[in-house]
């Protein structure tokens, strides 16, 4: 396992803190879960974006081919 350090505003550490105890974990594992979250919905942004440009320019790429 890859250990990556991040600085953040006391504030923003606090609100962490508070969270994961609210939660009973660690806030190591509270921003881990949260981080973990994160790829799957960026993907799928990606690919609906894909999927909205070649829709619009089908008929532009069938014609170029």
């Amino acid at each position: 396992m890859k250990t990556i350090t991040i600085q953040l505003p006391n504030e923003t550490a606090d609100e962490v803190d508070q969270a994961a105890r609210k939660l009973g974990v660690s806030s190591e594992d509270l921003v881990r879960a949260s981080v973990e979250e994160k790829p799957e919905p960026l993907r799928l942004t990606f690919e609906e974006a894909a999927d909205h440009v070649l829709s619009k320019n089908a008929e532009l790429y069938r014609r170029l081919s």
